[in-house]
């Protein structure tokens, strides 16, 4: 008896010690994403601008939030949510990539920015959807932007397409072409950082599109030439980002309402993370205000590296 009784006290007190490394680990991983967290915080405390961040793991749970209920004007990083409502359309209605859309001399507006309408300035062609999007998203064309939106039915039914994934706090209200007519319009195309994420995860997971639209829109957002300085600024070379930036311009009062950059990143040991930085109603110059993207973006990658995560 007196050695039975021996035992369960051992496996006892082995238990509490289990439970206990249990708790001091999960408190140390809590302790970790603050210190994350606070230097992040620290770094932004004397910039002249407004930044939103956050992070969500592709394969586990990891998650970090910064100012992350402030609704923060999207630009141009909206395209990514209109292509994913456009591929849906497209997969819907068993419409390849390669079929080509009319697109009118009209359609390919002046003072904006458009490698389409610098390609076919004289409109009045068919293009096909796969050239339109790629445009769109890895070019950030604004001509290729409304020529979606007008096919897709406007930019209500890229509002109710995301909102029916369950992602909420966006808000997709208005067209490139009204964004260019006055400047608080841009502040109707908002969302939150959080919600960002969970939409990338949500695409990454692949459970939006079909298998060949995903493949698709993610080469797509590989081959995105805007903004490297931004998020793959100070990551090392090679590094796998898929991503889709934002600009507004600066009005007379040095204001730059967004520079923005949000994506999915590949870490060395295979695992994925997608992050949005918002850097909205900035007084600083563009180039600092990339270079915050880049450095937040730096300090998750080095604090996931060195985890393991």
């Amino acid at each position: 008896m007196k050695k039975h009784l021996i035992v369960i006290a051992f496996c006892a007190l082995f238990a509490s010690a289990f439970a206990a490394k249990g708790t001091d680990s999960l408190k140390n991983s809590a302790k970790g994403t603050d210190s994350l967290k606070n230097s992040i915080e620290k770094y932004l405390k004397d910039k002249k601008a407004k930044v939103g961040v956050a992070v969500l793991g592709i394969e586990d749970n990891f998650k970090l939030n910064v100012n992350e209920k402030h609704h923060y004007p999207m630009q141009s990083t909206y395209k990514f949510h209109l292509a994913l409502a456009v591929l849906d359309k497209l997969d819907k209605e068993n419409i390849s990539v390669d079929k080509k859309l009319f697109v009118k001399k009209s359609d390919l507006q002046p003072n904006t920015w458009s490698p389409l309408k610098d390609k076919y300035p004289n409109g009045n062609l068919e293009l096909s959807f796969s050239e339109i999007i790629k445009s769109t998203v890895s070019h950030s064309d604004n001509n290729g932007c409304d020529i979606l939106f007008r096919f897709v039915g406007g930019t209500n039914k890229v509002h109710n397409f995301i909102s029916k994934l369950g992602v909420k706090n966006i808000s997709i209200k208005a067209t490139e072409e009204e964004m260019h007519k006055a400047w608080n319009v841009q502040y109707t195309n908002w969302t939150t950082p959080d919600a960002t994420v969970q939409l990338l995860k949500k695409f990454y997971k692949n459970e939006i599109l079909s298998k060949n639209s995903y493949d698709f829109l993610l080469n797509t957002m590989i081959e995105t030439t805007t903004g490297p300085k931004r998020l793959k600024g100070l990551l090392p070379d090679g590094t796998v980002v898929a991503h889709k930036t934002g600009s507004s311009d600066t009005n007379n009062k040095g204001i730059t309402a967004a520079t923005n950059d949000i994506g999915i990143i590949t870490l060395p040991n295979g695992k994925h993370f997608a992050i949005a930085v918002y850097v909205s109603d900035s007084s600083e110059k563009s180039d600092v205000n990339e270079k915050i993207i880049a450095e937040i973006c730096k300090s998750v990658w080095d604090y996931l590296v060195k985890d393991g995560k």
